[in-house]
């Protein structure tokens, strides 16, 4: 874009000055001056080179200059005057862009300027009027474009030439092959709709009618993407339009579709209770138009809406990853977006602010709004503070190209030039599609109740099919004739699909995560919880990784801190001891040397909250990283990927569950900075982790860890919400543990991947544990047939005869079991066996059963750190109803922790007390 503000702030006899120096020597002024003046005497030349026009003096220039800053007034604000909405008048939104806003008049309409041709390249001489024509057409037509906040001048170029070179014409000088494929796809997506209105009155559906311009877009994305190269798409929407997306672009058969629709559809329910119609994923592989193939997939989702985007980001990032080489040129995310719901839910600007980061980029993503003005029966004006709907595109600089959904030609337009920039620069891009809803939120809903004249406007206006089919019979591109026998052979086709006629599936081919999940097994009964696989090492093995993990390349200097935890860990080593950080790193690298990949994010997460963890090394004097896990051999596979995430729980959360989805042989992790604010993501945690195998049949091995455990931090920095989870727990849907031992954290990362199925693993991880002098492993603990251990036995009670010794047996879980022990040894209380559980759920039922009956002569105590109405109690207290279980724990409290040290000491001394009292 050329920058004319040092002419604009220039005073008449400067630019009178600097014109006689051009004349004298066009080399005597800076670039910019001269390439002004070439081109106000180009345009002041006509066809054979002669003079036509006044010289350039200060006042022409200062007039040709005033219909600059017109001009450029247009590309930056003419969309706010463009002609998109269907069915509404425009808002004033004050676009600034009258004559007397840029000191002209009526009587400078049809006077010359040579602004048109050099900004433009319209005809030398053009008028006034001739140029705000031209600019009318361009940028305050059916399609507005929305650029004026991308700083980056490529970008704006590229868009300027793509957008200002167009064909004006109201068909986009779109070929008529191209117009028949729209009038098909549109002639299906109106026809579906009205099909299963007819016949299936009332049901809901969430109807895609007043926006049906979505399929041909959609199509057009999915063409244009297979010529620049991409394989694969995937899909996040909600569920309006949901089912006509499946039918009509996914390829799901009518007859599966009429099925559910009648009842008579089979569902799996070997995992679970299944989900309503319009929340379920579907994967396909099609052919395009130009016979590229391409692999289709459309992410299940919840009702939440929104909440699907950074799980099709991260599902898009691990496929990536995985299948393509990080090629994200390969691989296409496309979020489908309703305007009420991308203004108001704070994940949208979550997972666009994440887009360009290097943890979490995919390589862009299209966002397509299917903007209805409606939002169930709140209108616009009350839905959003901003102009548009599509504000959070300002995060990343994305352009917004605002489209009236009546018209396809420039549906198809926009669609095509966003795919095209996505491609080009790897950046998000914004099509904002006007349109409208034709019915109400669901189809028995009536929205004259709230929208009387709105809906009486909708009720007279015809579909987009009915508007494009006139339009292309107007232009002689179809017949009449033709139009209306589309409709009729579609009708009569989805008849056929309704009375049974068997239509075959689309062929697909497995890619190689789905054949990794294929051979997992389907995991819903106790018995295969009960007991874990062995999951130790060798003892060779484990000591190559734990010198490899403390060694730093040659000339590479830690920093001192770092100098000094390297020694403690090699002290470690030395007596073959393991601290709960080195537990961790062995783990990992265990995995990594089998092959597996980690992923890892999460808040701080590569130095640890708690300063522990350490993965990357930085060098003290050149501040270069140097993560550790990934030299462990020089031959390594499996990779370690770390990554300190933004300042977000839901979307980031929701970016690992969906990387989780695409990679069931790596191990994907998110750890919170504080337990406490896990419930910043409880919609992904409700929605999608605990539940996303009952409700989709869709399996993950996620692993989240939530640091949890009460130390006089205040209510904020306490607690993960253990009952929350426990309370969650059902159908085997995730594992829930609070494990206490270095070798066990081992063992229960490691059986993430060794079980033949895979779940969500739930972790209250420690804090204090992580330096307390106790909380120490040997390296026999993971070496040989070791593996995860449930519970831990009091160690002192090794006979039944000692077992007959015992007067109370105290069971507690987590960081109280050392808060115990202390207690005891302490003040001598040999006669009290203290036991821990360390995983809760799936609880090991008949283990603990066996305990209980060793210890069933003596009182039996829970204990905990949480208020009796949190923590685990009530969850084992539903399973032991009968045993005489009594607890010890905090009072009833509305708020998880004190926030005064004082009372925090004094409450964990009265549990200790309570708990070995006589």
């Amino acid at each position: 874009m050329r920058d004319y503000s040092y002419i604009f702030n220039a005073r008449p006899e400067f630019i009178d000055s600097m014109y006689a120096k051009y004349l004298a020597d066009p080399n005597s002024v800076e670039d910019g001056w001269r390439t002004f003046f070439e081109g106000f005497e180009f345009g002041g030349k006509n066809g054979n080179g002669h003079a036509v026009a006044t010289p350039v003096t200060s006042s022409n220039v200062e007039r040709d200059l005033s219909v600059v800053s017109m001009i450029i007034g247009y590309r930056n604000r003419g969309h706010l005057l463009s002609t998109t909405n269907p069915i509404r008048k425009r808002k004033d939104r004050h676009p600034h862009l009258a004559l007397a806003d840029y000191q002209l008049s009526e009587a400078d309409l049809d006077q010359p300027f040579q602004a048109g041709n050099v900004e433009l390249g319209m005809p030398p001489n053009s008028t006034l009027r001739e140029i705000i024509t031209h600019l009318e057409r361009i940028y305050c037509g059916n399609i507005g474009f929305e650029t004026n906040h991308i700083e980056n001048k490529e970008k704006r170029m590229w868009l300027r030439e793509r957008i200002e070179h167009r064909d004006l014409s109201d068909t986009f000088g779109l070929p008529i092959e191209k117009k028949r494929r729209i009038l098909e796809k549109l002639n299906g997506a109106v026809i579906f709709e009205k099909f299963l209105h007819t016949k299936y009155i009332g049901q809901k559906r969430f109807s895609l009618e007043g926006g049906e311009t979505t399929i041909p877009a959609l199509d057009a994305i999915i063409n244009k993407a297979a010529e620049f190269g991409v394989q694969e798409v995937v899909i996040g929407m909600a569920h309006r339009g949901r089912l006509n997306v499946l039918a009509n672009i996914m390829g799901k058969t009518y007859e599966q579709i009429f099925n559910e629709f009648e009842g008579t559809a089979v569902p799996d329910l070997s995992f679970g209770d299944g989900d309503v119609k319009y929340h379920m994923g579907y994967s396909s592989q099609v052919r395009t138009i130009n016979d590229h193939e391409m692999y289709l997939k459309l992410a299940p989702n919840p009702s939440h809406l929104e909440a699907v985007n950074p799980v099709v980001e991260g599902f898009s990032r691990a496929k990536a990853d995985i299948l393509y080489g990080s090629d994200y040129d390969r691989i296409l995310p496309i979020l489908i977006h309703g305007d009420a719901a991308v203004a108001g839910q704070g994940v949208v600007f979550e997972t666009v602010q994440m887009s360009q980061l290097p943890g979490y980029y995919t390589g862009g993503t299209i966002h397509f709004v299917i903007n209805n003005q409606i939002g169930f029966t709140t209108d616009f004006d009350d839905a959003r503070s901003s102009t548009y709907s599509t504000a959070a595109a300002g995060i990343v600089q994305a352009p917004v190209f605002h489209v009236n959904g009546d018209d396809p030609d420039a549906v198809i337009f926009a669609v095509e030039l966003a795919t095209e920039y996505r491609q080009k620069f790897n950046n998000d891009v914004f099509i904002d599609m006007v349109c409208y809803r034709r019915h109400g939120h669901n189809e028995s809903d009536d929205p004259k109740f709230t929208q009387p004249q709105m809906y009486e406007i909708i009720s007279r206006h015809d579909n987009p099919r009915e508007i494009y089919a006139q339009k292309l019979v107007s232009h002689g591109d179809v017949e009449k004739q033709l139009a209306a026998q589309m409709e009729d052979a579609y009708w009569n086709f989805l008849q056929e699909r309704l009375d049974m006629v068997k239509q075959k599936p689309l062929p697909y081919v497995y890619q190689e995560p789905e054949l990794a999940w294929r051979k997992l097994m389907k995991a819903n009964k106790a018995k295969e919880f009960q007991y874990s696989p062995e999951t130790g090492i060798t003892r060779k093995l484990a000591m190559h990784i734990l010198e490899r993990s403390i060694t730093t390349p040659d000339g590479f200097k830690p920093l001192s801190k770092v100098e000094r935890l390297l020694k403690s860990q090699r002290e470690y080593i030395k007596q073959k001891k393991l601290d709960w950080s080195m537990a961790e790193m062995l783990a990992y690298g265990s995995l990594l040397l089998e092959g597996h990949s980690i992923r890892m994010s999460g808040q701080d997460v590569k130095r640890g909250t708690f300063s522990h963890r350490h993965s990357i090394f930085y060098d003290a004097k050149t501040y270069q990283p140097y993560n550790r896990l990934n030299h462990l051999e020089p031959d390594q596979k499996g990779q370690f990927m770390i990554y300190n995430s933004l300042l977000s729980e839901f979307a980031v959360l929701g970016f690992e569950f969906g990387y989780s989805m695409a990679s069931p042989d790596s191990l994907v992790i998110w750890e919170a900075q504080f337990g406490d604010f896990a419930n910043g993501a409880q919609t992904m945690i409700d929605q999608f982790i605990t539940a996303s195998e009952s409700k989709w049949q869709r399996m993950s091995g996620l692993v989240m860890l939530l640091p949890h455990g009460y130390e006089g931090q205040g209510p904020e920095h306490s607690s993960a919400r253990l009952e929350r989870f426990l309370q969650m727990g059902a159908e085997f849907n995730i594992t829930v543990a609070n494990v206490t031992n270095p070798a066990n954290f081992f063992h229960l990362l490691r059986r993430q991947l060794y079980r033949p199925f895979r779940k969500p693993l739930v972790v209250m991880s420690p804090k204090s544990l992580l330096r307390h002098p106790l909380c120490v492993s040997d390296v026999a603990e993971v070496i040989g047939k070791s593996k995860f251990k449930e519970f831990y036995d009091d160690p002192r009670i090794t006979t039944e005869k000692e077992a007959k010794k015992i007067r109370r047996v105290l069971y507690c879980t987590g960081k109280i079991y050392y808060d115990l022990l202390q207690y005891q040894e302490e003040h001598v209380h040999p006669d009290v066996a203290i036991v821990r559980l360390e995983q809760l759920y799936p609880l090991p039922k008949e283990q603990f059963q066996l305990l209980m009956e060793k210890y069933s002569h003596a009182e039996q105590y829970w204990v905990q750190e949480e208020p009796v109405n949190m923590g685990a109690w009530q969850y084992i207290l539903s399973f032991y109803p009968d045993r005489g279980l009594k607890v010890v724990s905090r009072k009833t409290s509305a708020s998880p922790a004190t926030g005064f040290k004082k009372v925090h000491d004094d409450q964990q001394l009265r549990i200790m007390e309570l708990s070995f009292a006589k």
